[in-house]
């Protein structure tokens, strides 16, 4: 694994000439433990992505591979999902308090500034989606 890289193992799903859609099972930390399936805590979750491959790279569906992404693009992620949501949510909350709008009218300006947030993330899906370069390799 190269430094400032995160990797996955996956499965290969699926096969485009561009693209090759992968499946990988993320685990929480007590997933691979011994007593996991006693207490109920370990969750596994399955997420598929779309790696643009080359069509000279062969690969078969049910392959195992490796799917890796730049440590930065995840720390991006991270901050365009979860902190500058919040920072909107704050800001929707508090400006309009200083205003002196009521604490409901303010947390519904929040919440909808959220919202919006996230509606506007959704329609530049395609374009963000071009920031982030997965590559994959054999096992």
């Amino acid at each position: 694994m190269a430094k400032g890289t995160v990797t996955h193992k996956g499965r290969v799903k699926a096969i485009d000439p561009e693209k090759t859609t992968v499946e990988i099972i993320s685990e929480s930390a007590c997933a691979s433990c011994h007593a996991a399936s006693l207490c109920g805590m370990s969750e596994a979750k399955t997420k598929i992505i779309e790696v643009r491959t080359s069509p000279y790279v062969m690969y078969s569906v049910g392959e195992e591979v490796n799917v890796s992404l730049k440590a930065t693009m995840g720390h991006k992620a991270v901050w365009m999902g979860y902190g500058v949501p919040l920072v909107v949510l704050i800001a929707g909350i508090l400006v309009p308090t200083a205003f002196g709008v009521s604490e409901l009218a303010s947390g519904l300006v929040g919440l909808g500034a959220v919202a919006v947030y996230y509606a506007v993330l959704r329609m530049l899906r395609d374009v963000l989606n071009n920031d982030y370069e997965f590559n994959i390799s054999k096992i």
